[in-house]
């Protein structure tokens, strides 16, 4: 037939395979030597850099720095986040808070260039993802719980009670009920989730609760498992979610009112020292 080509398929060229190719770059001749791109959390950006103009005597010894509200301002990010960065240099030994006065650096110990105290993530970062994924745990444990899972919730939250004046056993107790929810889905990995998330909760976080933390809320923290356990045993999806939400939530405001206080206090402080070089606003990261 006209028009028709001939030939078998080994006799007619194969223009994909007859393309160049173009050759493979070596490593030594790559011309973009990368390397690996780490994420950095918006309170270490904000640490990292105050380290470096302290390192740099950009702020001397002894100096005071701006107030925290100031420097939110001139970052471009929250108060919340620069107060998780003053936590991690006060770690680290560069600057010490004095309450009512403000935030006044210390000697800074020998080729200091970074806060290197806390590299996990911080504190409200922490929070706003256990107040997602254990709202949606207790709503599951809610379904599925037996009669034992409800009774040893209740038997938690009896244990908190006795241990209101204990700080450290309350806290361990307090771990247990939240396990103790992921438990009661049955479903295994969902409390691997939960311990790693408590797993993460670092020196930052024992800081800040140092700073924030009150009998009140340890009162609070008890009642508020008390609805959780409640929902739970009710076989009450809704409510076991929503108890879980202000539980978290109620933490979360108050070390945020902890935050606002202490800022407030620092701007009211003598005006503090200016470094010389402006200081660059954070990237949240992507």
């Amino acid at each position: 037939m006209p028009g028709r080509a001939t030939g078998s398929r080994a006799d007619r060229p194969d223009r994909i395979a007859q393309a160049p190719t173009p050759p493979k770059a070596s490593p030594e001749e790559s011309p973009l030597p990368l390397t690996v791109v780490e994420p950095k959390r918006l309170y270490r950006q904000i640490a990292d850099q105050l380290a470096q103009l302290i390192a740099s005597g950009e702020f001397a010894a002894g100096s005071r720095l701006p107030a925290e509200r100031e420097l939110a301002a001139s970052l471009g990010v929250s108060r919340a986040s620069v107060r998780e960065a003053i936590i991690s240099l006060e770690m680290s030994g560069l600057v010490e808070v004095r309450v009512g006065t403000g935030i006044f650096v210390t000697r800074p110990p020998e080729g200091a260039a970074r806060a290197g105290a806390d590299g996990g993530p911080g504190p409200f970062e922490l929070l706003a993802a256990r107040r997602m994924i254990e709202g949606e745990i207790a709503a599951l444990a809610a379904k599925g719980a037996t009669p034992e899972d409800a009774a040893a919730l209740r038997e938690s939250v009896v244990r908190m009670e006795a241990m209101l004046d204990d700080f450290h056993a309350r806290e361990a107790e307090d771990r247990e009920f939240h396990l103790l929810v992921a438990r009661s889905t049955g479903n295994g990995s969902l409390e691997l989730v939960v311990e790693g998330l408590w797993n993460q909760r670092a020196d930052l976080w024992g800081r800040l609760q140092q700073h924030f933390h009150t009998r009140e809320l340890a009162v609070q923290t008890i009642r508020d498992h008390a609805a959780i356990a409640r929902a739970v045993g009710a076989h009450d999806p809704d409510a076991a979610r929503a108890a879980m939400h202000r539980h978290l939530s109620r933490v979360v405001r108050v070390f945020q009112r902890g935050v606002d206080a202490e800022a407030g206090r620092s701007a009211a402080a003598a005006p503090a020292a200016k470094p010389t070089r402006p200081l660059r606003q954070a990237k949240a990261r992507a």
